[in-house]
């Protein structure tokens, strides 16, 4: 059975430019801030869709809190779109690069955690942190296994790597389990 994978947050990132004017930038936009003396980026909110986009001087914009990469593009268009009314030289179509994605899904039962820890490439502290923390190397992903049986998947940038990661963390699991039980 397939799991009900969501994805939850996508970080991307784009060059709009050279040398952008942060201070001019964060007077047009709305919701934007720019305070330099406690981050080099003016801070754009977007409501719709819900994201945040990082302008810095260089030209570089990374956007996150994205539920897809379609989501990214959209809010860049519109901060693109805003810019280049006020006057300011902006590249039309950027070409626009996955960072990384977080999925969520569900192991379908509570895994024990201190069973799994005895696994290669896995960290398991409680005392710091109530997840099992599970490192793959194919796909290059890094996935959260809590208690509870809830999974997070990160490190992604397709969504097809969270299915293998879910699949071969599974295949792992219940290895595992016919061994010890």
């Amino acid at each position: 059975m397939e799991p009900e994978i969501k994805i939850v947050n996508v970080v991307v990132s784009t060059q709009i430019g050279t040398d952008i004017d942060l201070e001019y930038a964060a007077d047009i936009l709305d919701n934007a801030e720019y305070e330099p003396e406690q981050f080099p980026g003016l801070v754009c909110r977007l409501s719709d869709p819900k994201v945040a986009l990082l302008i810095f001087r260089s030209g570089k914009l990374n956007c996150t809190g994205a539920k897809s990469k379609e989501d990214a593009e959209i809010a860049i268009k519109k901060i693109i779109k805003e810019l280049k009314e006020a006057g300011m030289e902006i590249i039309d179509n950027p070409v626009v690069s996955v960072q990384n994605m977080v999925a969520t899904t569900e192991l379908g039962m509570e895994p024990n955690l201190d069973d799994i820890s005895t696994l290669e490439c896995t960290e398991y502290e409680p005392e710091q942190f109530p997840g099992l923390v599970y490192r793959l190397s194919d796909p290059k992903v890094v996935v959260l296994i809590f208690g509870s049986g809830k999974v997070v998947i990160t490190g992604l940038k397709v969504i097809e790597d969270a299915y293998i990661a879910f699949d071969k963390i599974s295949a792992t699991l219940k290895e595992l389990e016919q061994e010890l039980y």
